[in-house]
């Protein structure tokens, strides 16, 4: 796949992230962020403006780092400075989703712990490389979801022609959104998989998708 050229930065955005346990932890607070953010913006000669996610945790898209990628996406910015890679995700299949939307889209990505720049030959070949294991980690959800499938079948749980998600498919669908995923790159996913929709069809849409992962998320906080 040929990787667009980031657009000229005129403006980019660095993001913050730290929960609530991570306060007071060495290099992980807030001041430590900014400033590692900052230097790199000065570095580079980029205006920068910060997006946070305070007393928040990394394992799913906060409000913070949402703004930021619906503002690359609609080419508002142009590159994003994070001070280190697990502020930005949890995982490598997280991790790979948010690259694979720097590359689609044409914006830059700096991850000044790991010295990765997408503009730059070495960031791409790690990108690269991270796509690898976000493939793998793809592999292992699809086998968990099948055996999940499986050992809901023994017990005698209705598996496909049902008006409700098997549990481990509404899990499997958070954690994907979570981790950055679109409903219909998801819906692909499920598909190909061969997991059958609610409606029992062999085929997912992206807005069947996003109802059952509102209605999961609904379930979550009601719980």
């Amino acid at each position: 796949m040929t990787t667009p050229t980031p657009r000229p930065v005129t403006r980019a955005l660095g993001y913050l992230r730290v929960s609530t346990d991570e306060q007071t932890r060495s290099g992980l607070g807030l001041d430590a962020q900014l400033e590692t953010i900052a230097r790199e913006a000065d570095r580079r000669g980029w205006p920068v403006e910060l997006m946070r996610d305070e007393g928040k945790s990394g394992k799913r898209i906060n409000a913070g780092l949402r703004d930021a990628l619906d503002q690359l996406a609609a080419g508002r910015a142009d590159a994003l400075i994070v001070a280190k890679m697990d502020r930005l995700a949890r995982s490598v299949l997280d991790a790979s989703n948010v690259l694979d939307l720097a590359r689609s889209q044409g914006w830059d990505l700096i991850v000044c712990d790991l010295s990765l720049d997408l503009s730059s030959p070495y960031g791409r070949a790690m990108a690269q490389m991270l796509a690898t294991f976000a493939e793998l980690e793809r592999e292992m959800i699809a086998t968990r979801t099948r055996e999940g499938m499986a050992a809901a079948k023994a017990r005698g749980s209705r598996i496909g022609r049902r008006s409700l998600t098997p549990a481990v498919i509404r899990h499997r669908i958070v954690t994907e959104r979570d981790g950055g995923a679109s409903f219909d790159a998801i819906a692909r996913a499920l598909t190909d998989d061969g997991v059958l929709s609610p409606q029992g069809r062999p085929g997912w849409q992206p807005s069947t998708v996003r109802r059952t992962y509102n209605a999961a998320r609904t379930e979550a906080v009601a719980s």
